[in-house]
């Protein structure tokens, strides 16, 4: 199945200041997540926030500043941000059927969020480029048993051009130049 963007909203887990400099390739996590981030704003696709315990583990990481203002942002305690009920609800706002997920860390909140999420009934996307965990052996296992349990393995720039759709237009110039960079 291909993503959709009028039927997409995006997902950003716990990317948290405190929790960044454990993560493994910090930044290429970042830099993919903020790319991807950016081009679901131009679409104007919902964008969703999850921060968990941000008075323990900080807020969302500056270099995402931008995202953050456009996002609506939801504290939460659980590690599936679907246990949380305010997430809950804020998701179910939105009506959108496609939800592509990123994050930290891939084998605990991502993972555990994701699968919850695919088990509701919503087709998870997860670029595996805009996810991070302390070790690659984490990231790899939890990308495999999502694979497993029906979310679909894609890229950031997988996600971007399906949402597109097609070539010409501002929207698709601003996206290749960054792109051929």
């Amino acid at each position: 199945m291909l993503l959709s963007a009028k039927d997409s909203l995006l997902l950003i887990v716990d990317a948290q200041e405190r929790l960044l400099p454990a993560i493994h390739q910090r930044d290429v996590v970042t830099s993919r997540m903020r790319w991807l981030g950016e081009i679901a704003m131009q679409l104007d696709l919902p964008i969703l926030i999850t921060e968990q315990y941000p008075k323990g583990l900080g807020y969302t990481v500056d270099s995402l500043q931008e995202i953050i203002e456009a996002a609506r942002v939801v504290e939460k305690t659980h590690f599936s941000a679907l246990r949380d009920d305010t997430f809950r609800d804020v998701l179910s706002e939105y009506n959108k059927k496609h939800v592509v997920i990123m994050g930290m860390e891939t084998h605990v909140c991502v993972l555990q969020t994701a699968i919850e999420l695919q088990e509701s009934g919503y087709q998870v996307f997860l670029p595996a480029d805009t996810v991070g965990s302390r070790r690659p052996t984490d990231k790899e296992s939890a990308i495999e048993r999502m694979r497993s349990a029906g979310v679909e393995i894609i890229t950031s720039e997988m996600a971007a051009f399906e949402w597109l759709e097609k070539a010409g237009g501002d929207t698709f110039r601003h996206i290749s130049r960054n792109w051929l960079k």
